[in-house]
């Protein structure tokens, strides 16, 4: 059996990473089941004397054929004056019929237009389809929604009052639900991860330091900020994370508010997941390569230590949980022996025992969710979904790094809908 002090420091160091991020997570924890409790089903009023001011909706579409009608019908639902609000769907060079779909509509309802992106300026991704319509929105308030969303009735008005009640909110920003969660072993491993995602990071970022970032989808931001930076970085694969740091440069602040909820489509099959993740980990490898040279300059502060907390998240522990995860099944194989004193035992254990507190937690802030099945699913999750993360990190420092691979749009594959147009539920538990 094979021993040396180098394997036992990385055997330490590993240790002492992960308990270094899972502190902080679990400070983050603590403030979002905080926030949750007091001020989880906030809804913002109107200011008194205040109408409610037009807003144009974005939606690019590249191919959504199987989920762009029933799209269409949910925004219409929206519970919000009818001559006060434009669905523009961005036809972005679409070839399975997206285009007529939309056309179709908006012969029914003027509220409804379809841009259609010309073919020489077409399939370049969401941030540069979203920068066309920006030129073409009317209003300046642009609520963003995937082609595949199905918002709550309420969801625009919350998002919207929170806007014209703090002149300080750039954007405003909701929940999102996995419509699809009970389809596939994958999708409910997905909803798990959604939800705790954000009652524990959005929801922690909000409540311990004040901030939080745009999903990509349901929320709502002021024109006029857009257009004076330049609106949306169309080499940013992640443009939300990407456009919520220059956001918050300009003075203004983004507010989560999981009271307004939008249902959205994930992947059913593990191809398809793997796919889109490794697009979010090289976006995510984009706002760091554009923004980790600021550090020290970027304002507010706790941008600089999200920076950093991303960079943890994507490298430094995944490094380190790849390590532990070859050392623990190298010396289970009899093969190393690793002689560094401590408890490590125990503090794996502990470990575990954290995360599927945390998470179970966090799936009681959400109706019909704290199950006994999702309670076994998150203790699978631990040994099986979060380890896939491992080869998506990977592959995408491979591409950006290793081979600098070209940054390419991939845009995530749908499957034909079946059942409600939209679920029930998606507020916030008590």
């Amino acid at each position: 059996m094979y021993s040396s002090p180098v394997i036992d420091s990385l055997f330490v160091a590993g240790a002492i990473i992960l308990w270094f991020m899972i502190a902080y997570q679990f400070a983050l924890f603590v403030a979002g089941l905080i926030y949750s409790r007091r001020g989880g089903r906030a809804r913002p009023a109107l200011p008194e004397g205040e109408t409610w001011p037009a807003v144009s909706i974005l939606v690019p579409a590249r191919n959504e054929a199987r989920v762009i009608s029933r799209t269409i019908d949910t925004l219409l639902a929206l519970d919000y004056p009818a001559d006060r609000l434009e669905i523009v769907v961005i036809d972005d060079g679409s070839e399975d019929g997206t285009g007529g779909i939309v056309r179709a509509a908006a012969v029914h309802d003027a509220r409804i237009r379809c841009l259609s992106i010309p073919a020489e300026r077409s399939g370049r991704g969401k941030a540069a389809a979203l920068n066309i319509a920006l030129g073409q929105g009317r209003h300046e308030f642009i609520a963003i929604y995937d082609a595949d969303n199905r918002p709550e009735p309420g969801s625009l008005r919350i998002l919207v009052a929170a806007l014209v009640a703090d002149k300080t909110l750039a954007a405003a920003t909701g929940k999102f639900r996995t419509i699809n969660r009970t389809k596939t072993l994958l999708t409910r491993f997905v909803n798990i991860e959604s939800v705790a995602f954000q009652w524990m990071v959005q929801a922690g970022r909000w409540g311990l330091l004040g901030v939080s970032t745009l999903p990509g989808t349901n929320f709502v931001v002021r024109r006029s900020l857009l257009l004076g930076i330049g609106g949306w970085d169309e080499e940013a694969l992640t443009e939300d994370a990407e456009l919520s740091i220059r956001l918050y440069e300009t003075g203004y602040r983004i507010r989560f508010l999981p009271a307004a909820v939008t249902w959205e489509q994930e992947p059913e099959r593990l191809r398809v997941w793997f796919k889109q993740r490794t697009r979010w980990a090289r976006g995510h490898n984009y706002v760091l390569a554009k923004h980790l040279g600021r550090l020290l300059t970027l304002r507010p502060r706790v941008l600089a230590f999200e920076m950093l907390y991303m960079l943890g998240i994507y490298y430094i522990v995944f490094a380190a949980i790849a390590i532990s995860d070859v050392l623990f099944l190298l010396a289970l194989a009899g093969v190393v022996d690793i002689h560094a004193l401590g408890p490590y035992s125990e503090i794996w254990v502990l470990a575990f025992a954290l995360f599927v507190l945390e998470v179970s937690i966090a799936l009681t802030r959400e109706p019909g969710e704290d199950s006994v099945r999702n309670l076994l699913l998150v203790v699978l999750a631990y040994f099986t979904y979060c380890q896939l993360w491992i080869p998506v990190v990977v592959r995408a420092f491979a591409h950006d790094v290793v081979f600098r691979r070209r940054r390419v749009w991939d845009k995530t594959e749908r499957v034909p809908e079946t059942g409600p147009a939209a679920e029930p539920g998606g507020e916030a538990g008590s």
